[in-house]
């Protein structure tokens, strides 16, 4: 899997990037990075406006969050904003010369790292019941072939499902092992001196895992088979329950999120369309965008999983009512 999205002939090196293949939140709509930018201003006020305010973003593919994001601050905090871009590929062409660009997460950084559809494709173990109900890693071959390995689990994956996928020992079921998920995000938080790191993905919680995984290839705009050999995107939800690092780490609905962010999907008054023709059309468009990114069976199902690292006041989006945790 690492060397299928990430190799020298990995998914992540084609030159098309990851939109060529499929639409994310930031791909949506404007909207997205402007929430984004909401929150690191918000970020930036909880920290007391420091010299320099930090704005990581983690799995950046060609840079188009972090391009949104300072398009859309205002210009105070545009010119204290130290932005990062994070990726394996290489610098795309013509990016804003104000982002660095990196393979890593800079250390000791004070600001929001930003991690929107990244761990999903951080690669990990899949296991499978066997006829004897036992769960075996599952082995894949370049072309797909998949068998289960006769070799018992190591244990830091049995005590992982233990606490945080239990398989009933009924043939056929699947897991995906999210430790070094866990890992890869510990570290990322660890990489804030102080801030907010959030994590968006697809996701799925301790008391609904899905019982076969999600493990799925995706090219082209639709799902195909994950054949790991550098032509498809390998993907699996995320348990961000079992990722939170921090005592206060909370998820949350992406829709719940973006709304207490300004992301509002309500139409704009009929009179506007007499009033200002184009600022209907203009209103009108924006809120189908807001529709697409907070709706229910959609997008808007996302998980939010937000981190506060030595910050006061660290919920800094809205008091979340149960019905819309994750």
């Amino acid at each position: 899997m690492e060397e299928a999205l990430y190799g020298p002939r990995g998914f992540y090196r084609r030159p098309e990037g990851p939109a060529g293949h499929f639409r994310t939140s930031v791909h949506a709509s404007a909207l997205f990075a402007r929430a984004v930018a909401t929150l690191l201003c918000r970020v930036d006020a909880a920290l007391g406006e420091p010299a320099e305010l930090a704005f990581v973003d983690m799995a950046a593919g060609r840079g188009e969050l972090v391009s949104g994001v300072l398009k859309e601050l205002p210009g105070d905090v545009a010119a204290r904003v130290r932005a990062c871009a994070v990726e394996k590929a290489d610098r795309p062409p013509g990016l804003d010369e104000r982002i660095a660009w990196r393979a890593e997460a800079p250390a000791g950084v004070s600001g929001l790292l930003f991690a929107n559809e990244w761990l999903d494709n951080v690669p990990l173990e899949v296991v499978e019941t066997d006829a004897a109900g036992t769960a075996r890693r599952v082995l894949v071959g370049p072309d797909g072939t998949e068998s289960l390995d006769p070799a018992p689990l190591d244990e830091e994956a049995r005590r992982w499902l233990d606490t945080w996928w239990p398989m009933a020992a009924e043939p056929g079921l699947r897991a995906e092992v999210g430790a070094a998920r866990d890992a890869a995000w510990a570290e990322a938080v660890g990489s804030l001196r102080r801030g907010l790191a959030v994590a968006v993905d697809y996701a799925h919680t301790r008391a609904a895992r899905p019982p076969f995984g999600t493990l799925t290839g995706f090219r082209d705009g639709r799902a195909t088979t994950p054949v790991p050999d550098g032509s498809c995107d390998l993907t699996a939800h995320v348990a961000l329950d079992a990722c939170a690092v921090t005592p206060q780490a909370r998820v949350v609905a992406q829709r719940t999120a973006l709304r207490a962010l300004g992301v509002t999907a309500g139409r704009p008054a009929l009179a506007l369309a007499s009033q200002d023709p184009a600022a209907y059309v203009r209103a009108l468009t924006r809120a189908g965008e807001a529709a697409e990114l907070t709706a229910r069976g959609g997008l808007g199902d996302f998980g939010w999983l937000v981190e506060p690292v030595d910050l006061a006041g660290g919920a800094l989006l809205v008091d979340v009512a149960d019905d819309e945790q994750q």
